[in-house]
């Protein structure tokens, strides 16, 4: 099993001291974030993509290419880039220069994006976003494997042996497919014999169980081999602590802040209490153990291969952050990759033993 810390770099006061960083010091402290994932051993660093407030991510290639300039073995994610939003001749010309000053550490993920900004900023709307994504998806692929492109579509001028630069270093780019409710997202990922990435953030595991499923049965149905799906999930926060208690006082201000925020702008709202929460969504909040426990009853429903973990500090002072950091590392990862090695899913390890809290 492979962990990554995942950042939409939000930009909002902290939960406990009400202070607010500007701009540029909270996209410095994501590349300083990023430099500690490498120096701690986290195996990838992943920036989203969105177009709205309370984000700063709207450049991904911007803050990876910074993150990759001070580091050098850590792989570089994208989480995930909105190719509906985008020319994908520009985007691959973007990623390309990336994927080349990084020494090829680049692994893309796609998705159509959401909220209502995108239709302000790019005019893109949910009538036209998933064919958008459809065709910027096999345009970028095509740019990425082929020095010359002949092409025709619906959204952007036709290319006539076209010959975008640079060229990549990785010959062949590993593309993961976001999804978080769309059936047709995980049937494209399928069919095209791609990876998914699971949300896993906004609700229980069941509705993501469920999608995961489905891409694993279409996975089949287009004749690729089962022991070669992958799939990755996100999770809906992240703290460690020697003690469950210490971990989710800490975490409880995060929870509020973002519930009031939630209920403010419309956004659902599914878990009414902190104490639900921890239950019963994705959030890695508590003891080495308990943190333990949670990923390998969900790997038991998703039976992912890679974890999106928050890498923001989300309330806690900078070295209490590095703590947690640490001791995931420390005592949560090495017992993870041993139970869950990177290995074809075909069969399903036995569920790690129950832990009881801290």
């Amino acid at each position: 099993m492979k962990f990554l810390l995942m950042s939409l770099i939000p930009d909002q006061a902290d939960p406990v001291t009400g202070a607010r960083l500007s701009p540029a010091d909270r996209l410095r402290e994501v590349v300083d974030t990023a430099v500690t994932a490498e120096e701690l051993g986290y195996d990838g660093f992943a920036v989203g993509e969105r177009h709205e407030h309370p984000f700063l991510s709207s450049s991904p290639p911007v803050v990876l290419s910074n993150i990759a300039a001070r580091t050098s073995t850590i792989e570089l994610w994208t989480a995930v880039t909105t190719l509906s939003l985008l020319d994908p001749v520009r985007a691959f010309e973007d990623y390309s220069t990336l994927d080349n000053l990084s020494g090829g550490r680049l692994t893309v993920i796609v998705g159509k994006g959401n909220g209502t900004a995108q239709a302000d900023l790019f005019h893109v709307t949910p009538d036209d976003q998933w064919e958008r994504l459809r065709e910027g998806y096999e345009l970028f692929r095509r740019l990425w494997s082929s020095d010359e492109v002949t092409w025709e579509g619906r959204f952007r001028p036709p290319l006539d042996r076209a010959a975008a630069l640079p060229r990549p270093l990785q010959g062949e780019l590993t593309i993961w497919h976001g999804s978080a409710t769309s059936r047709s997202s995980v049937e494209f990922a399928a069919r095209h014999g791609d990876p998914l990435f699971s949300a896993n953030v906004t609700h229980p595991v069941e509705p993501y169980a469920a999608l995961v499923q489905h891409y694993r049965d279409e996975w089949a149905r287009n004749g690729h081999d089962p022991g070669d799906a992958r799939v990755g999930a996100g999770t809906a926060g992240f703290h460690v602590a020697p003690r469950s208690q210490d971990a989710e006082a800490a975490w409880r201000p995060v929870f509020e802040q973002r519930r009031a925020f939630a209920r403010a702008t419309g956004l659902p709202v599914v878990f009414e209490t902190f104490e639900d929460f921890l239950a019963r969504s994705s959030a890695l909040v508590g003891s080495p153990e308990q943190i333990t426990d949670k990923v390998g009853r969900y790997h038991s429903a998703l039976r992912h291969r890679v974890v999106h973990l928050a890498a923001d500090r989300d309330g806690l002072d900078p070295a209490r952050h590095r703590r947690s950091l640490e001791l995931f590392q420390s005592a949560v990862a090495p017992v993870l990759r041993a139970a869950y090695p990177e290995a074809s899913p075909a069969t399903t390890p036995a569920p790690l033993p129950l832990c009881r809290p801290a």
